[in-house]
């Protein structure tokens, strides 16, 4: 019975990881349903931030690390060893907004988004935002920006847009996990900038759309390449992505995407998996858990409002999967098979 006890308690697997909030809700799904089916394997997930995420995999505190953003290549060049990206599901982020006797789906274009988070359009009732609304009775109140104060891929996502479409913000701000904001409170993650909209009157701020949906926030639809205001679902996202020409390290934008239907504030979220992990079993489990969330996962995402990867993604990523599994079963197979010596027979 002592022999067998240990035996089990050996099989257990803890695997640790951290990063971005924008997929939390789809991964503590995932991890907890995986456990379920794999007793013996226990993916523990922290949700710090895409910076967080960035900075567990390149200190070597966490197994595996996750980020809205793709690693740059300067935060690759700080890692030891390969970094491989594997994109996990798309979402979208949306402008939600707590406006008192407002009671419309609130419309954007890109050039008013950026000057209210630019600080130049300062009322409710600007000509720029009726603009956008017509027929909507606006107040004349002072409009209260909130915004991520963390390193976060959430905002990485929203300034990137904002970029795009705003020759000015992409020239005083720019696009980045962490900018110098020019006007705004600031809220820590995900459910501290949800939080501070919902409690502050005439407030606007920029959140995945589960928290918005959770949270039962008012979120806008945005004005995109085509000219038309979409608003944010698995459909659009999924169209944002439909044309997106994947390139070998899965490191791309799909911000501002052509097609009609597409909502521009669309994104794919990423792992961030070391190409050599030192401990065998967990980097079996690892791969094992990839191999499932390409499957079974993807079936998962649209319960939480998150959209699937398209086909040709995924088949992508299985190639890279493989590839990478063979990596360590070679490297595994190294270590345990002892050298030739020089005249043995």
């Amino acid at each position: 019975m002592a022999a067998a006890a240990v035996s089990i308690a050996v099989a257990q697997v803890k695997i640790n990881a951290c990063g971005a909030t924008f997929p939390e809700p789809v991964y503590e799904k995932w991890f907890s349903d995986y456990h379920k089916a794999h007793n013996d394997v226990q993916i523990n997930y922290t949700a710090n931030g895409s910076g967080g995420g960035v900075k567990g995999v390149t200190d070597g505190t966490v197994d595996f690390g996750a980020s809205d953003m793709p690693m740059t290549d300067q935060e690759l060049g700080a890692v030891k060893g390969k970094i491989l990206h594997f994109p996990t599901v798309l979402g979208a982020v949306v402008p939600m907004y707590n406006v008192p006797g407002v009671t419309q789906e609130l419309k954007f274009s890109g050039p008013t988004l950026a000057g209210i988070f630019l600080g130049t359009i300062k009322k409710w009732n600007d000509k720029a935002i009726a603009a956008d609304n017509p027929g909507v009775k606006f107040p004349s109140d002072d409009i209260m920006v909130v915004h991520r104060t963390d390193s976060s891929g959430t905002t990485f996502i929203f300034t990137d847009y904002l970029s795009k479409v705003s020759p000015e913000w992409k020239s005083k701000v720019g696009a980045a996990k962490a900018v110098s904001w020019p006007t705004g409170l600031g809220g820590n993650q995900s459910a501290g900038v949800t939080g501070l909209v919902k409690q502050t009157p005439d407030s606007i701020s920029y959140v995945e759309l589960i928290y918005a949906i959770q949270n039962k926030i008012g979120y806008g639809l945005v004005k995109n390449k085509s000219g038309e205001f979409v608003k944010a679902s698995m459909d659009t996202v999924s169209e944002a992505a439909a044309g997106v020409k994947m390139p070998d390290d899965f490191r791309v934008s799909i911000t501002d995407a052509a097609g009609k239907n597409a909502y521009p504030i669309s994104s794919f979220t990423w792992m961030l998996i070391p190409s050599h992990i030192p401990d065998a079993n967990k980097s079996k489990q690892i791969h094992a858990f990839l191999a499932w969330m390409l499957a079974d996962g993807q079936k998962i995402a649209p319960s939480l409002d998150f959209a699937p990867l398209p086909k040709a993604v995924v088949e992508k990523e299985q190639k890279q999967l493989t590839s990478l599994a063979s990596l360590a079963g070679s490297a595994a197979h190294a270590a345990v098979t002892p050298p030739i010596k020089k005249g043995a027979r």
